[in-house]
């Protein structure tokens, strides 16, 4: 929480694959803070302090793999709950920023949950192109269709242009799937975000948190 006599803005913040939410808080959420926004870090399942049996997980059984990222998506939706309720926070000014997995379910959350006012994807991206049963796993969790959804609000990308885990053919695939208003950034760099593009992204959502409106570019 920043220091303030009034309610603030807030975003939920959602990390990558075998993270956890300490490495959220301590990057995007002291960002953020410095600009005058609260931010909840929460670890998703089998994750951080959940972390117990991740490992073969999604090989050993995998519709236990879809059962937790249902779980995923309910206390994502619980999250944006919490912080609507809390009289410190402003209920109108919420966002999500997701990093990675956390921007596959970033996304998927934001799509079609209404109190989501702006959303940031860093590292985000479409399935990888030979994805093994697409078909259902898009079932399951379709980025572009949730992209698309997601339409009227504004939504951010900054993904690395040497990533070799979300590549910037997925992230393109995925940003011209989505509605406006929106915007694509890249940094030169791989799949972790150097900290001034992190900064970046809390700058900007920062900025339309606080009302401002954004206008759809490519860079």
């Amino acid at each position: 929480m920043p220091q303030s006599v009034r309610a603030v803005p807030a975003v939920l913040l959602l990390h990558g694959f075998s993270s956890r939410k300490e490495r959220m808080a301590d990057t995007i959420g002291r960002s953020l803070s410095k600009l005058g926004v609260a931010a909840l870090s929460i670890d998703l399942p089998l994750h951080g302090a959940r972390e117990d049996g991740m490992e073969g997980l999604s090989l050993r059984n995998p519709l236990a793999l879809v059962q937790k990222w249902h779980l995923a998506v309910r206390e994502a939706n619980a999250a944006v709950e919490y912080l609507r309720a809390r009289s410190d926070i402003d209920c109108q000014r919420i966002g999500l920023a997701g990093y990675s997995l956390g921007a596959y379910l970033g996304v998927t959350v934001a799509s079609r949950n209404a109190h989501a006012s702006a959303l940031a994807l860093a590292a985000g991206g479409d399935l990888p192109e030979r994805t093994p049963f697409a078909s259902i796993v898009r079932s399951i969790a379709d980025p572009r269709r949730a992209a698309h959804l997601f339409s009227g609000r504004p939504l951010l990308m900054i993904n690395g242009r040497y990533d070799r885990t979300i590549r910037p053919e997925q992230a393109r695939a995925l940003f011209e799937a989505a509605g406006e208003p929106k915007e694509l950034r890249w940094y030169d760099g791989g799949h972790w975000p150097p900290q001034h593009a992190v900064d970046q992204v809390a700058t900007w959502l920062a900025e339309h948190l606080a009302g401002e409106r954004s206008a759809s570019r490519s860079a």
